[in-house]
């Protein structure tokens, strides 16, 4: 008994914080949300007598919701002003949802009052058509307007954004998806992108065609084109240089290390004997052994080849119209050829395993000089997107 008046005060307060959060979005005039709060209470049992108060606050939130909407609609139709077509579209498409989700619920009774709840519905159809007509209108010849009249870059993708919505709102109208193209193409930055090298060292050809393979990556996006070869029927907007400033390599070194070890190791048995000179025996009777060890040492030799290259640069963005460089990032890289290999005098069976591993490792021959400055670019061409990822034309 005693978990069912529980649970039922815990229900009757969690009903009675709902209607309140309803109540209060009304008062505030969130329309919208106390008729989305009231709606989904109702949805799960609508005769229910403790939803009684949702279904009251639905009626009155529906009313005054569909008073206020028309009341904006009709001042911003006096103000005639073309702008305002996609507000007064989605204030009727707006109506029109809401009385979409209410249908299905009726007849809503109000058991106190022995009523039904009272809807005023309209056809808002026609307005709507009439609204999305006028508005593809308005959109159409505004980004047709920019695309012919602007010569700037950020009309041109509003032209494409507007033509987008266009499209989505009114399907098919009159040559829209051929104005989005050519929106599209007006609006992108074509960057040119060319390497420079100011170093004494070649830079390996497959390090540049990685470097300048922009497929790979996966730079290129909605507004912005990176050239490596350059197209004649392209006028470029930027340019970008990356630029190598210094190239170095280490000399080939072998660093020597000498570790000794000595270690105790087991070397057979001996009996044990008393005093006088017998073998002593356990309490079965066995001769009792004793381990005899043997000292045993080792010079281990470790050999450590090394070899180093570092890749300087930086990467430059011009403004081709201006003729002046916008922006200048460093970039650098290097790589670490390190070999390890040993051998030994003496004793093996002093070296630890660590050790002993070493000794079937041999001398490898060093990588050239265009090697070390290949995997080098490895990490350069991370660098690489990192900046272009960063950097912002507009």
């Amino acid at each position: 008994m005693k978990k069912f008046l529980l649970a039922t005060s815990i229900l009757f307060f969690i009903s009675c914080g709902g209607v309140k959060k309803t109540q209060e979005a009304l008062n505030s005039g969130n329309y919208d949300a106390a008729i989305n709060k009231a709606l989904n209470n109702l949805v799960d049992n609508k005769t229910k007598k403790g939803n009684q108060p949702y279904v009251l606050l639905l009626e009155e939130a529906f009313k005054k919701n569909t008073a206020r909407e028309l009341k904006q609609i009709a001042f911003l139709q006096k103000s005639n002003n073309a702008a305002n077509y996609e507000q007064i579209y989605n204030g009727y498409v707006n109506l029109k949802q809401i009385e979409e989700r209410i249908k299905p619920l009726l007849p809503l009774m109000i058991y106190e009052e022995d009523r039904e709840a009272r809807f005023s519905f309209s056809d808002y159809d026609a307005k709507i058509i009439n609204t999305r007509n006028q508005l593809s209108d308005y959109l159409y010849a505004n980004a047709s307007a920019l695309l012919e009249q602007s010569t700037a870059k950020n009309d041109y993708r509003k032209a494409y954004n507007d033509l987008l919505y266009l499209e989505e709102l009114n399907p098919g109208y009159k040559d829209t998806n051929l104005k989005i193209q050519e929106a599209h193409q007006k609006g992108i930055d074509y960057v040119q992108v060319r390497l420079f090298n100011d170093t004494e060292q070649i830079i390996p050809s497959r390090l540049e065609e990685d470097l300048l393979n922009f497929n790979t990556f996966g730079l290129n996006n909605l507004w912005t084109e990176y050239h490596t070869n350059a197209i004649k029927s392209i006028q470029y907007d930027y340019e970008m240089d990356v630029v190598f400033k210094n190239i170095s390599i280490s000399p080939e070194q072998v660093k020597e290390r000498q570790i000794s070890k000595e270690k105790q190791i087991l070397d057979g048995y001996t009996y044990a004997v008393d005093r006088s000179g017998n073998q002593e025996k356990d309490s079965l009777g066995n001769k009792i052994k004793i381990d005899k060890f043997k000292t045993v040492k080792c010079d281990f030799y470790q050999f450590t080849q090394t070899k180093s290259a570092q890749v300087v640069g930086q990467v430059n963005f011009l403004d081709l119209k201006t003729k002046q460089q916008i922006n200048t990032y460093p970039l650098a890289s290097q790589f670490l050829f390190e070999h390890n290999y040993a051998n030994y005098s003496g004793d093996k069976l002093a070296l630890d395993n660590d050790l002993i591993s070493m000794l079937s490792l041999a001398a490898v021959p060093f990588p050239t000089n265009e090697q070390m400055v290949y995997d080098a670019g490895e990490d350069l061409k991370a660098n690489l997107k990192g900046i272009i990822t960063r950097h912002q034309f507009n």
